[in-house]
């Protein structure tokens, strides 16, 4: 089974490149020329070193010895919430930013959720010292306050978004919009979506993930195999790059958690595999959440990475082919094992990664199983949510 995309950037019958005329230049000279710029000799030394000496990889594998023996297997966390900025998005930004840097470009404009992928844009550009705009939503920005301040504080204009539902998709929508009308810039895509070749470019340099994983379970348990690595998918880059390496190998049993936010079928959900069908969003043919007129059918996820209708071509044809599971997990469930892994590891989660963990619940694994969770993003971002679970949990207690 071929897992990458094909010559036209189709993952099976998902992917390819739906794009306005003015766009296709700019994705044609991006097609033409990534694959020769990123497998350069010195833009890969470039590029690794900055991910080692200046994102802090290789991120640890941790061995969670107390949610272990809870869950009564073993439990390892590819910790991506300690790389710089907080979480795993760092990686594909440096990878991109070097790329546009190659491609001759002076903006940079992206889009973004919980604002992890907004930081980290703000931040390669302020290293590479080019100008940047984030794109966000109303809503998410008060949700994600601090990660505003951040990017602020780091040089980017931050954009609100007020279309819609001021989430994920309604920034992307801007973000596309502005790139329309300045095809000049470059648009550094923060997850596995948009118009090929992105979803390969941002799994290429996620797959860093995978590919420290196998060399760090070789080390912990004398196989790089685990049993079953579980990520959460929204479009999905941290889940892509944790599973890049392992796509091919049947062994390892792949998990995919995606919000179902209030229920699957409250009207307040980010099912998509479950509520969506096929269809085009963000430049590229996916599952997505829409009505039968084909409107895009607004998402909810109490977690902002999450709140998205769709998700990448890869996933989509992951789960099209049963070669990933996925699993819808609620916002109370995800804050349920968010406060676990808090009050048994000292590690607080970001809301994305607590879905992920919350999976734990719902498999039943044999006592010398090893599990590998990866832990997207710290929860420092999620503070407000958390405190507000607390509150209500207190009053019902």
């Amino acid at each position: 089974m071929n897992y990458n995309a094909d010559k036209n950037g189709y993952y099976g019958k998902f992917g390819g490149a739906y794009i306005p005329e003015m766009l296709h230049a700019n994705i044609e000279i991006l097609k033409n020329n990534y694959k020769k710029i990123t497998t350069d000799k010195n833009f890969q030394k470039e590029y690794r070193q900055l991910l080692k000496d200046y994102a802090g990889r290789p991120t640890p594998l941790y061995f969670a010895s107390r949610l272990s023996e809870y869950f009564k297997t073993n439990i390892f966390l590819k910790r991506e919430d300690l790389c710089h900025t907080g979480a795993h998005k760092i990686n594909n930004t440096i990878g991109q930013i070097l790329l546009a840097k190659k491609l001759n470009k002076k903006r940079i404009i992206a889009e973004t959720g919980a604002g992890q992928h907004g930081v980290a844009t703000a931040t390669v550009c302020a290293l590479m010292n080019l100008k940047c705009v984030v794109y966000m939503g109303e809503t998410d920005m008060k949700r994600q306050m601090s990660n505003v301040e951040r990017m602020k504080m780091l040089g980017a204009e931050v954009v609100p978004v007020h279309s819609g539902n001021k989430t994920l998709k309604d920034a992307t929508n801007e973000a596309i919009r502005d790139w329309i009308n300045n095809p000049e810039t470059y648009y550094l895509i923060g997850s596995v979506v948009g118009p090929h070749p992105y979803p390969e470019i941002v799994a290429g340099f996620q797959s860093i993930i995978s590919e420290e994983l196998k060399v760090q379970m070789k080390e912990k348990t004398g196989n790089e195999n685990p049993d079953c690595i579980i990520a959460c998918v929204g479009g999905g880059s941290n889940a892509a790059g944790i599973f890049y390496h392992y796509l091919k190998n049947g062994k390892v049993k792949l998990i995919a958690a995606e919000a179902a936010g209030k229920g699957i079928h409250s009207g307040f959900s980010a099912a998509t595999t479950v509520l969506g069908k096929s269809g085009i969003l963000h430049g590229s043919k996916t599952l997505i959440m829409q009505n039968e007129d084909g409107q895009i059918t607004e998402p909810y996820s109490i977690s902002a990475g999450l709140d998205y209708p769709g998700m990448g071509p890869l996933h989509a044809h992951l789960f099209d082919i049963k070669r990933v599971k996925f699993i819808s997990i609620t916002d109370n469930e995800a804050l349920k094992a968010a406060m676990l892994l808090t009050r048994m590891e000292g590690i607080i989660p970001a809301l994305e990664s607590a879905h992920a963990l919350a999976c734990l619940k719902k498999i039943k694994f044999t006592k010398n199983k090893k599990v590998v969770i990866n832990l997207s993003g710290r929860g420092d971002k999620d503070l407000e949510a958390f405190i507000k679970y607390l509150k209500i949990r207190k009053l019902k207690d």
